[in-house]
């Protein structure tokens, strides 16, 4: 939708609906946008590719910020009249089969890190994960509770938490760099999509397809 620079938009803070923290948003010509991805300089044409995607295949209203040291993919969101809130939970196309997928590929994963490489990896896998929710504002990286929790509940009977499409993508790619420094490789992710066979099949083969849909495929 829209290429910008710093200088063309507004940032400020609001407090998120349903957590104790602020958040981010970018406001452009009486439209607002919340936080979806940050790249480092280095990662412009990943940027670039995500930003296209969710523009030209999904439909999705996105700014990509370019700074001089990083790039930044807003999505468009709407506040509340008070302007205290972010209506919709501040993403769109939330699907619960798509989180429910999202929190099984990342269990595969720090399960793998954890019976591959030992209990100080897996240590610092949860930081390094909760740093991801927390940016993303995903529920679950709250706390090291919290991170703790949804890497071990079972999904099938717990209560799945409720996230946004767009960042279900932002986690995912996030996920797949995470599992390339830790195993030195991409192989993991074979061993990561066997835990999708849990899934009931109409859930599983709809958010499979939607996994391989623009830059996912390349991942996953």
């Amino acid at each position: 939708m829209f290429i910008l620079k710093r200088q063309d938009v507004e940032i400020s803070n609001i407090r998120h609906p349903d957590k104790d923290q602020t958040i981010p948003i970018l406001s452009y010509q009486g439209q607002t946008f919340t936080l979806l991805n940050v790249f480092s300089a280095a990662q412009a044409e990943e940027a670039r590719s995500l930003w296209r995607d969710l523009t030209d295949n999904r439909g999705k209203a996105c700014v990509l910020l370019e700074d001089p040291e990083r790039y930044n993919v807003w999505g468009k969101v709407r506040l509340d009249k008070g302007g205290g809130g972010i209506e919709g939970g501040g993403d769109d196309g939330a699907t619960p089969g798509h989180t429910l997928g999202a929190i099984l590929l990342m269990q595969a994963v720090f399960f793998d890190i954890e019976d591959l490489l030992g209990d100080r990896q897996a240590a610092k896998f949860r930081q390094d994960i909760g740093a991801v929710l927390n940016k993303l504002q995903l529920q679950g990286g709250e706390s090291a509770a919290a991170v703790e929790n949804v890497l071990t509940f079972d999904p099938f009977e717990g209560q799945v938490p409720v996230w946004g499409d767009l960042k279900i993508m932002s986690l995912l790619q996030e996920l797949h760099g995470l599992g390339k420094v830790y195993f030195g490789n991409a192989n993991f992710t074979g061993r990561a999509l066997d835990a999708l066979q849990d899934m009931d099949e109409g859930d599983r083969t709809e958010f499979s397809k939607w996994l391989t849909q623009g830059p996912l495929a390349k991942l996953w």
